[in-house]
């Protein structure tokens, strides 16, 4: 009983989802269905939150669209149809959740990325 508990409060980690921070710039790779077609829909922009810790564990991702609307899509960790989440870039914030960002407009909406020398990291292909 205890293995079967333990099977659906934690479910296999996604390989293709690197650790990921508030602050990060990345790049999703989302399968869209569209009637009998299928699609892959690329999402870019910052991770503003993470949230849980099991199977319906998210994260928030915000971009700046066309004409300075900000889109917010928030995806679930354990999703079939996210197929890859790519790192761009490490942001240094001092932050969990970056709400903050949606009043920002313009230069300062801009997350500084970390000192150093930081690799992005790469899903398993």
């Amino acid at each position: 009983m205890a293995e079967i508990l333990r099977a659906l409060t934690r479910p296999a980690a996604n390989p293709n989802i690197p650790t990921l921070q508030p602050g990060d710039t990345v790049r999703v790779h989302n399968r869209i269905v569209e009637g009998d077609r299928e699609r892959v829909q690329v999402f870019q922009g910052v991770v503003m939150r993470l949230r849980g810790g099991g199977t319906d564990s998210s994260f928030t991702v915000r971009r700046i669209a066309s004409h300075g609307v900000g889109v917010e899509r928030t995806f679930p960790i354990h999703s079939p149809k996210l197929l890859k989440v790519v790192v761009k870039r490490k942001g240094d914030v001092r932050r969990a959740k970056l709400h903050y960002l949606r009043e920002r407009v313009g230069k300062s909406t801009r997350v500084r990325e970390k000192a150093g020398k930081v690799e992005a990291e790469k899903p398993a292909e």
